[in-house]
This record gives C-alpha cells, structure tokens and sequence, in this order.
C-alpha cells in the first residue's frame, strides 16, 4: 500500500522476519522481505535504502562506488512545472531557467486542445540542449493520446506516461513516432521486460520508492542498459535522504542514457538533514563522497520512533 498507515502494517508485518540478518547482505534481507510479505513495495523500500546504507558505511564506500562505480558528474534536476495556462507555463519555465535547470517536466493530460496549445508554445521557447518531457500521468485515453502524439509529429517531443496501462501504450504504439517514457506502469522487473522486449518505450522513469527499493531498480536499470533505454531515475517525492539514495542509482548509469533526476527538498515543510547530501546547485544535484548515503539525518528532527522492533 502506497500509503502511511499501509507502509507501517507493512513493515511491522516483515520485521519478526527481518530482526537477527544481517543488513549488509542486502540481497538476502531483500528475498526475507519478499517471502514474507508479497507485493508492498512501498513497505519495503526504505528497509532496503538502509541497508545499502549501513553496507556502505561498513565498506567505508559510498553506495555508489559499492554498486561497481558513479559518475561524478552533477546530474541535472528536471523541473515540476504544473497545469497551466500558456503564459503561467512560460513564466515558471523561465523561472527555473534563470536558476540552471536544463531538463524540465510539464504536466499535461487534460484538455487535448489545450494540451496540443501549451505543447507547441513550450517547444516555441524550447533552449539549446534542454530535455522537456511532457507528462500525462495516464490522463489520456488511448483515442486522445493517439491525437496528441500524431498532432505534434513535427515536433518530436517526449511524453510520459500517455495512457493508463502498458496494454494501452502497446496499443497505440505502432501509430505514432513519439518519444515514449513509462513512468507508472513500471513497478516490476516484468514490467520492465515487457517495456523492453516489446519496445514500448524509449526511457525508463525509474522511481524508487514505487519499485521496492534501490535493489529492485538497480535491475530495472540493467534491463534499461541492456536494451539502450534511457531513464529518469527519481525518488518518489521525500526527504534529502531519498534524493541520496536516487542519485548513488543515478550515478552508475552512462550519463548517455541518464536523462535526469528529481527533487522536492524546495517543496519539505522540514529539513532532517541541514547541509548534508545532495543539495540543488544551479540545477543540478552533486553526488555525496562519504560512505552509504552520505547523509546522516538529524534525530531531533525526525522526531520519536513510530514504532521499535526487537527480536525475542
């Protein structure tokens, strides 16, 4: 369950399981997780973010290097620019320009006519080398979808996520050139065989938390690589800590296939980390050197534990 209160029963129902292994054998914590609770990514993803943390901290490597080496280049944060008019759109995007962003994703799946208006007026200003992805968040029917992607063929835009499902992308794929990204129908390694076997799509929109965690999207990315599929690689939305962890991911992909990343820090009522990890710099989000996450979070700041587990 993709929500508090179904996170919480998930965890407390894995942890009799999980208490006595030992969180550096990530793979076996990772198959204890699966046995003893199918399904629940949500739930399990932030058991393993903190094993790979721990692995890291023990090797005295940052998870990056520990999974085989990362780039150090700074890799770009895409924009969040929402439902808007023409003339809002134009005014946030050059917002973010101003402040370094080159990759920026514009929400659409709305009213197609107003859709197809905002697309072209965005890509009227589009700079030299910017990324611009349009995403529907499954907002489009297969019939709408299809009307968008054959109105913009001139254009060669991106879009994220036209439809509801992969059968629907599958559908409608022979029918249009677009660029395509899936983004909520990847949630398994399935998933991703089926994107990349079938050719549905061109990127991967790799997001953490939805996945099960670090170790399961590290497979995704394998898939991705194996099959020339770029990817944004994101956290689902949370706190420097799950930007970290994004990023050490981030980082062990070419940086010809990484498109860009995400964050919501400038979003967080509460920093639990002030000045540690990845911070947005002109745009852009520099890997931590330290070892595991290479953020260590204030406990003040977090607050009591909602729960404690204990072996018996």
């Amino acid at each position: 369950a993709a929500h508090g209160p179904g996170i919480r029963a998930g965890i407390e129902t894995m942890a009799p399981f999980l208490l006595n292994l030992d969180p550096r054998k990530v793979l076996v914590v990772e198959r204890a997780m699966d046995l003893a609770l199918p399904g629940h990514l949500h739930a399990k993803a932030p058991i393993d973010m903190a094993c790979w943390d721990i692995a890291g901290q023990a090797a005295g490597l940052p998870i990056s290097d520990l999974m085989g080496g990362g780039s150090r280049t700074p890799a770009p944060i895409a924009s969040s620019v929402g439902a808007r008019t023409i003339e809002d759109t134009r005014e946030v995007m050059s917002r973010y320009r101003k402040r370094g962003y080159m990759a920026h994703s514009v929400n659409v799946g709305g009213d197609v006519d107003r859709d197809l208006a905002r697309i072209r007026d965005v890509e009227t200003h589009r700079g030299p080398n910017e990324i611009i992805l349009y995403d529907a968040n499954r907002g489009w029917t297969r019939q709408q979808a299809l009307r968008v992607m054959q109105a913009t063929e001139d254009l060669r835009v991106m879009f994220e996520q036209p439809c509801e499902s992969l059968d629907d992308i599958a559908a409608i794929r022979p029918l249009h050139s677009a660029t395509v990204s899936v983004d909520e129908s990847l949630v398994t390694l399935q998933d991703a065989t089926r994107i990349a076997r079938d050719g549905l799509a061109e990127v991967f929109g790799i997001k953490l938390n939805r996945v099960g965690g670090l170790t399961k999207a590290a497979r995704m990315r394998d898939v991705a690589l194996a099959h020339g599929i770029d990817m944004f690689i994101m956290a689902t939305g949370g706190s420097v800590l799950a930007d970290a962890e994004a990023l050490h991911l981030a980082a062990t992909v070419p940086d010809i296939h990484r498109l860009a990343v995400w964050s919501c820090q400038d979003m967080l009522a509460k920093d639990i980390a002030r000045g540690q990890g990845p911070r947005n710099r002109d745009g852009h989000l520099h890997l931590p050197e330290s070892p595991g996450l290479g953020v260590h979070p204030d406990e003040a700041a977090l607050g009591e534990p909602v729960a404690i587990y204990r072996s018996t």
